[in-house]
């Protein structure tokens, strides 16, 4: 494998507070705008059209996908809202690593009294072909990651120092 650019995207996961803040804004949304059509009361349709755009606001954050894109030995990850909005995360350049292995991997029984930041960009759990990798990253940081099989071979070939598949 001569690839030294790869990208694909991972759903993340279910955002369960947000989902219910979008439920309840839109019932009151609903609510509310009923009740000023039955009043009459303008301070009602200005509260209900309110709900309504905090509903808008909250079903941005219900649906996001990470994007992987490895290129020359480093790994950049954007967030991508509700398959409108871009925002990018962070570059992680592979040099700095310590070791990108399998969460169930022995390679990370070394790595498990690390206590720093945890940062998730994966699915949060196995499926659809995907498996979910930890990356020690600057000594301090645990990384997580959800790798399709392609990208599993790409690191493997390009990062043999800090990738392992077992």
């Amino acid at each position: 494998m001569d690839k030294g650019y790869y990208e694909f995207m991972v759903k993340g996961k279910p955002n369960t507070k947000a989902k219910i803040l979008k439920v309840v804004l839109l019932i009151l949304a609903v609510l509310t705008l009923i009740g000023a059509l039955l009043i009459g009361n303008m301070i009602l349709i200005v509260a209900g059209i309110a709900f309504g755009v905090g509903t808008y606001f909250a079903s941005m954050f219900t649906d996001v996908e990470y994007e992987y894109l490895y290129l020359e030995k480093e790994l950049s990850i954007d967030k991508v809202f509700n398959k409108e909005r871009r925002k990018h995360v962070e570059t992680l350049s592979l040099d700095k690593a310590q070791v990108f292995a399998p969460e169930k991997s022995s390679k990370l029984d070394n790595y498990g009294k690390v206590s720093g930041k945890v940062t998730d960009y994966s699915c949060g759990e196995e499926n659809n072909g995907l498996k979910k990798f930890v990356m020690f990253y600057e000594g301090n940081r645990k990384i997580l990651f959800s790798l399709d099989e392609e990208m599993i071979k790409l690191l493997k070939n390009k990062c043999p120092r800090i990738f392992s598949e077992y």
